[in-house]
């Protein structure tokens, strides 16, 4: 069944999604992700049932081995968590730009816009979206910051845009 907005015949339960934690304290036990496992109750509720969550270390080696691996396993969305600030191992967005082939910068500009109507500090996210190769056909990769509420804000973002996209990185019309 195709969507007459979209194009699509792509239903969310049918996309292949991974969320990825970045930081050095979850990865190590340290401390509690709560950034991840709400972006992974967001995608399920929105329909999205093929979800991998992973967590990694900070640093721009970790999130680009992490973001190819998954992207080979065949992930069409890629929503990474942390690591977007000033901090000197917040390198996420450097990290990314190593597998994404096109930037989205309406996307990263937009995330970042909606944070700042809630937290002023949003708009030093350096958050990036783009464009990748996987296995499965291209895949959009974007950078959400690493507290709950920029979760939510990002979601409230994608959320409603994740539908046109896949239509067209399947080849749907605009």
């Amino acid at each position: 069944m195709s969507d007459a907005r979209t194009g699509s015949s792509r239903r969310p339960a049918d996309v292949t999604v991974a969320v990825v934690t970045v930081s050095d304290r979850c990865s190590r036990g340290e401390a509690e992700d709560r950034s991840g496992p709400l972006l992974v109750s967001l995608l399920a509720d929105a329909g999205y049932a093929r979800v991998e969550a992973r967590v990694v270390p900070d640093g721009a080696e970790s999130v680009r081995d992490v973001l190819t691996l998954l992207l080979l396993d065949g992930a069409r969305l890629v929503l990474t968590t942390g690591g977007t600030g000033l901090a000197p191992r917040d390198l996420t967005p450097e990290g990314t730009r190593l597998v994404v082939e096109r930037e989205v910068p309406g996307i990263a500009d937009e995330l970042r816009r909606r944070g700042a109507e809630h937290v002023q500090t949003a708009v030093l996210s350096r958050g990036v979206a783009g464009l990748a190769v996987g296995a499965d056909g291209p895949a959009l990769v974007v950078n959400l910051p690493g507290s709950t509420g920029g979760v939510r804000d990002g979601w409230a973002v994608l959320g409603p845009l994740l539908p046109h996209v896949l239509a067209q990185l399947d080849g749907g019309d605009h």
